[in-house]
This record gives structure tokens, sequence and C-alpha cells, in this order.
């Protein structure tokens, strides 16, 4: 809406009955509750309408956008056993409905700190390297490392990594990126990084084979995978776990990683 407008975000319980799924037969019939948002913006053309759900389909100029947010929401959406449907009219805008199953369950009762409480299995001391381009996950994670004993280096794309890993003077123990970044994605940054740091663990909330395009299992590093989206619990133990495979720790780069205008070169 680069005028302005109206973003209105609803949500409902719905009953789907067979007349309604008849037209929708890819929705079985049931209870659902109804995630929708609607603007009034200047709506999806009919040409970009059938792409708008693939990986790294952008109507942006190149390095404006990755086009990853809608493919991103349809995995979590599907993950979930819900359905997304597209409603748009040019110079009327858009409106997306997201159908989640319901769920009937009574809330677990738990004491209030139950959630503040760092296992054994979470804690360490060790150096890790966050590489997160999205800044709210990059936080919350960096935020549950460091309550959890660690000290962390954090990074926001591949090339700010490769600059704190310049700057770094001390041993780097394990390296927490994500896949799919702009500029340098998480699987370049470990090939730069082979030999150095030869433990990374790779984050992506992406199709299985949009990760493995990236060729990030093919690397001669101790790596592992952790498929979002996940819980912070879930991550210190991932974590923990990778660290505790491998006792001996990593030496810091003698090397320096040089960097002109964006591409890497090499070691100098």
């Amino acid at each position: 809406m680069p005028e302005g407008g109206k973003l209105t975000v609803e949500t409902r319980n719905v009953d789907l009955d067979r007349e309604y799924t008849e037209h929708r037969t890819i929705v079985p019939p049931g209870r659902y509750v109804l995630l929708q948002v609607s603007d009034t913006g200047h709506g999806i053309s009919s040409e970009h309408l059938p792409h708008i759900f693939e990986p790294f389909y952008t109507t942006k100029e190149q390095g404006k956008g990755t086009g990853l947010g809608l493919a991103t929401i349809y995995g979590i959406v599907k993950q979930s056993g819900g359905f997304i449907w597209v409603y748009r009219q040019p110079g009327m805008g858009t409106t997306f409905k997201i159908y989640f199953p319901r769920v009937h369950r009574a809330s677990e009762t738990r004491p209030a700190d139950t959630d503040n409480r760092i296992a054994d299995a979470e804690r360490g001391s060790e150096t890790l390297l966050l590489v997160e381009d999205e800044s709210a996950v990059r936080y919350a994670a960096l935020e549950f490392f460091k309550k959890c004993g660690y000290v962390v280096i954090e990074a926001k794309d591949g090339l700010s990594a490769v600059d704190a890993v310049n700057k770094h003077t001390g041993v780097i123990d394990l390296v927490v990126t994500d896949v799919v970044m702009p500029g340098m994605g998480g699987g370049q940054l470990a090939e730069i990084l082979v030999g150095k740091y030869i433990r990374v663990l790779f984050m992506s909330g992406y199709a299985e084979t949009i990760v493995h395009s990236h060729k990030i299992m093919d690397l001669e590093v101790r790596c592992d995978f952790l498929q979002k989206p996940f819980n912070l619990r879930t991550l210190g133990r991932k974590v923990r776990q990778l660290l505790s495979k491998t006792a001996v720790p990593l030496a810091p780069p003698r090397t320096k990683f040089l960097m002109v205008d964006g591409p890497f070169l090499g070691p100098v």
C-alpha cells in the first residue's frame, strides 16, 4: 500500500460444511479457526498470482527482497494441517484466508516459573557464532543462549558473520546459522569457514528440497540441521547435543577472510 491504506486482521471459529467444501475439494468438512488478513492495496495481478507461494519468486528489484516470505507461510500452514486461500481484486486489495484445524484440549496447568528454568541439557559455556537475518528470531535466540551460559557472537547475515570472525581472537566452538539469507547464505558461509570451525548447526523454515539445493550436507563439516519453526528449548538441546559430539575445542583462525564489494575472494 504505497499511498497508505487499511490492514485488517481477523480471527474467528468457522464450521465448514459439505456444501462449502464441494467448491473447495482440498479442504475437508470440519471445524476450523480462520485467520484472515486483508489490505486495501493495489492487489495481485493475475500474472503473478499462480506463483506467489513459490520459493524465491518475487516482483521486487534485485537486492530488495528474496521472495521467501509467502513460501514460508505456506509451509507452516501445511505442516499444521491447514489450508490457505488468496482472494484479490486489482485496484481493490488482497485477502488471505488461512484455515487451521480446531483443537479441543484442556489447557495445561503448570508452575509459573517452569518456562524460565534452564535445564542442564541446555547449559553451556562455549562460544557460539549466531547468524540469522530475521531480527526477532536472532534476538530471542541470543537472549536464550546467554541465559544458558554461552558466549554469543551475533551477525545478521553471512557477510556480517565473516566480518565478526575476522574481529574475533578467541575460539568459536559452534556456528549456528540460517540457510537462506540475503547476500550470503549459510551454506556459503560454512564453506568459507571449513577448516577453521568444523561444527555447524543449520536452521531453515523451508522445504528440505530447498535446503539441499544449497548443498549444505555436501560440506566437509560436522553439521546438523534443525527445521523451523522450533522452540528455544529444542534449539538449546540441539546445540548441546552437537557440541557434546566432539570434546576437542577448535582453535581460532590464523587467517583473515578478505571481502571486496561483497563476494568472498579468499584468505589473506
